[in-house]
């Protein structure tokens, strides 16, 4: 299905990470104690993930471009760089998207380095809905887990359309809200699609809930 829609997974991850101390992308994944080796990160965990439904995996980095590069192409991946990443996530969104579009595709798997990756199940239950959503006239699928909208979004061209023609002010919540009634927000039974690891704190959480 994600071949026949030609889909491109775009991985946004240009953040600087200010706040957790170290980039998001290179945590290790599953969640390991200190001094502990993991052989994967939040980035290549996720470029795996995507790769099995996806003809192509964009990830979108900013200062962090030559960090990121061994991890990117050592998984089959290929490398967009944000110019100026200090205007906010919502102007990665847009390149990437730019590149999903410049690249012929015509829907996009999205995510935030800074989610931990969901499990295999989920993708292929939003898959299986967003062709379905489409044949409606939907534009995306958005999971949700106990009421909070989370990621990875499933989007079609007109949602990316939508997404790219905003202006760089705009936010990726308000192009949303601005098209809701096109977008299916889908219950899953996987709480990962609603965490995000912004902190030590809460990375330190999530090793205690996987360990």
């Amino acid at each position: 299905m994600g071949r026949s829609l030609s889909f491109c997974g775009v991985i946004l991850a240009a953040g600087d990470s200010s706040r957790m101390g170290r980039d998001k992308a290179l945590l290790p994944w599953p969640p390991v104690p200190p001094a502990t080796i993991s052989g994967d990160t939040f980035l290549s965990a996720t470029i795996r993930l995507f790769a099995p439904h996806v003809d192509m995996v964009l990830v979108v980095a900013g200062k962090n471009e030559h960090d990121l590069a061994p991890i990117v192409y050592a998984h089959g991946a290929s490398l967009v760089v944000n110019p100026d990443p200090a205007r906010g996530q919502f102007s990665s969104l847009q390149v990437g998207l730019r590149d999903v579009l410049n690249h012929g595709r015509d829907a996009a798997m999205i995510t935030l380095v800074d989610r931990p990756p969901v499990k295999s199940e989920t993708i292929q239950i939003l898959a299986a809905e967003f062709e379905q959503a489409l044949r409606r006239g939907m534009w995306a699928v958005v999971p949700e887990y106990q009421g909070k909208h989370g990621h990875p979004i499933l989007a079609g061209r007109e949602m990316i359309e939508a997404f790219v023609k905003a202006p760089s002010s705009a936010n990726a919540r308000a192009v949303e809200h601005a098209h809701q009634d096109k977008i299916v927000y889908l219950p899953v039974d996987d709480p990962l699609v609603a965490v995000n690891v912004d902190t030590p704190e809460q990375y330190a959480a999530l090793t205690a809930q996987t360990t």
